[in-house]
């Protein structure tokens, strides 16, 4: 067996990913070497959380943690070379904190082959990735083995929030060092499958302060959101194409752009940035080009201009279009040029798509109509009396969450079905690249109030938990699971996986999962969350809409 993934829902049999290549297109050497670099960085948990038990903090290995794991996640970063780079960069901080924690003179009765691991060279680092070292199929016990990943995995995602906050100036280092202490308490082998259950759900209870955080990053900076129509056209200039989540990266661009000749479109997950009142100044930030992440191969050929990367997901390319994508941030790929971080109190430097887009071809036009969103929790909250009351005249009769991901399996078109198939009195609520399957249909409104009421980006599906939590409270209930509310979540990577376990912690119940449950939950595991939690696969698109407003 040559590599072992089971971290996305595309994964291979719904089991892993186990021969040359992963689903999601990455090779056998990059996906042991991410193994390898998390390995790196449990080790630097493990003294992390040690040194955070006695007040020190060291914000910039925490960061590098953050950052190293958002790398690792779905469809983020390809390049062998960067994983090198970063592992070689994580010992020498694996080794400062170890020799932070000699110089206050901890001790330790064992300390993790994780922590102890020091390679010497690239020749090292190259044979361990091969050996397999920091493999999830080195863990015998399979309910372990699970518990170890869920929690992984939320922590994956909970990098990925905190690093576009701390892009903002926003981080709590109370976060940071809860990543250390995940690190910590998956490489612990005296904690039982108990103590890892338990780890779950605070892992939950984190995903909540940390999405949090990035709200107020966002709204702190560019404005909350509000209801906007988003034109899909195009017009005759070059463009840029700007794709994956990390406004900071669009904002320097758009500021680089102006009064050039080019105009700027988002695709994909960074639709939601025509929803800030701040990005309306620019007047080359024209409108949203395509759908969801995986029609890029043929979206981006069609573009002719530029591409910006800048967080996952990122498809392998096309040879026709590899020389114009570029990268920042986490994301890499082997050939394809790659914008620096910024330096402190300065923009990234976009000087080199700007100059290439300027002898390309306008965008070809792939559609002309408009999208409608921008409904996070202060323009729904806006109008509360106005829901409370459509809820209790029987104008609405159920609030369906569609909220998560998109993805190419032929069995997502269920998401689009069950749009369709919902009654005139329902209403979806969505966040993330999942709403590209429904939200070009003309599914009308109910009194004024729109039947796809878009939140955002995945990272904006924190005004959906404030949205359920205020009507929660308008209703005057007990119970959130008392609401008129059904979720029927898409999954695909590990931000999803972090938005479970935070809706886990809210209490809420009943949750639909598709198109498939996680392939890495033992059957234990996924007893566990049937039992408590009511978690339950998707079913017939008849089946699951009688039963959704029906309450069950």
């Amino acid at each position: 067996m040559s590599m072992f993934c089971h971290q996305c829902q595309e994964t291979a049999r719904n089991k892993g990913c186990d021969k040359q290549q992963g689903v999601c297109g990455k090779s056998e050497t990059v996906a042991n070497l991410q193994d390898l670099l998390i390995y790196t960085m449990k080790g630097i948990g493990f003294y992390g959380h040690e040194l955070a038990k006695v007040g020190h903090y060291d914000e910039k290995g925490a960061f590098f943690v953050v950052k190293g794991l958002f790398a690792t996640i779905t469809n983020a970063n390809f390049d062998e070379k960067d994983f090198v780079r970063w592992i070689k960069e994580g010992q020498e901080i694996k080794n400062r904190f170890k020799g932070e924690c000699e110089k206050r003179g901890m001790k330790f009765a064992t300390v993790p082959p994780e922590a102890a691991w020091s390679p010497k060279n690239d020749d090292e680092i190259q044979a361990a990735a091969a050996s397999g070292r920091g493999g999830w199929l080195t863990i015998e016990n399979e309910d372990v083995r699970s518990l170890r990943a869920i929690i992984l995995y939320g922590l994956k995602g909970m990098s990925a929030y905190g690093e576009h906050a701390y892009a903002l100036g926003f981080h709590k280092k109370e976060i940071f060092e809860f990543i250390f202490e995940g690190l910590a308490t998956i490489i612990d082998d005296s904690r039982s499958a108990g103590d890892l259950t338990a780890f779950v759900l605070k892992t939950g209870a984190e995903g909540v302060a940390v999405m949090a955080l990035l709200d107020e990053a966002n709204t702190t900076t560019y404005g909350h959101p509000v209801i906007t129509e988003v034109k899909t056209g195009v017009r005759g200039n070059p463009g840029i194409l700007v794709s994956g989540h990390d406004l900071r990266d669009l904002h320097d661009l758009l500021e680089q752009t102006k009064g050039s000749g080019v105009d700027v479109y988002t695709h994909s997950e960074m639709l939601p940035a025509h929803y800030y009142p701040f990005f309306r100044k620019y007047d080359n930030l024209v409108g949203n080009y395509g759908g969801s992440w995986w029609h890029q191969k043929e979206e981006f050929e069609k573009f002719n201009g530029p591409v910006l990367l800048t967080s996952n997901c990122l498809v392998p390319p096309k040879e026709s279009v590899k020389g114009r994508i570029f990268t920042t941030g986490v994301v890499g790929f082997d050939g394809m040029t790659h914008i620096a971080d910024r330096e402190l109190g300065k923009m990234k430097d976009f000087s080199k798509l700007i100059a290439l887009a300027k002898t390309c071809k306008a965008p070809e036009k792939l559609e002309d109509g408009k999208i409608v969103g921008g409904f996070a929790r202060t323009q729904v909250l806006a109008v509360a009396d106005k829901v409370v009351a459509a809820v209790k005249s029987g104008a609405i009769k159920r609030f369906v969450v569609m909220a998560g991901c998109d993805g190419r399996h032929k069995e997502r078109d269920y998401y689009k079905k069950v749009a369709e198939a919902l009654p005139k009195d329902a209403v979806i609520l969505t966040a993330g690249c999942a709403k590209y399957q429904y939200n070009k249909l003309p599914l009308g409104d109910i009194g004024g109030i729109p039947r796809v009421l878009d939140a955002g980006q995945c990272n904006d599906s924190y005004s959906l938990a404030v949205i359920a939590l205020k009507l929660k409270e308008v209703f005057g209930l007990d119970d959130i699971n008392k609401l008129p509310i059904s979720f029927d979540i898409a999954w695909y990577e590990q931000k999803a996986v972090l938005v479970l376990l935070a809706l886990l912690h809210l209490g809420v119940k009943g949750i639909r999962l598709g198109p498939t449950l996680p392939g890495f939950l033992s059957p234990a595991v996924a007893k566990v969350l049937v039992e408590n939690f009511d978690i339950k696969p998707i079913g017939t698109v008849e089946a699951d809409v009688a039963a959704m407003m029906a309450g069950k």
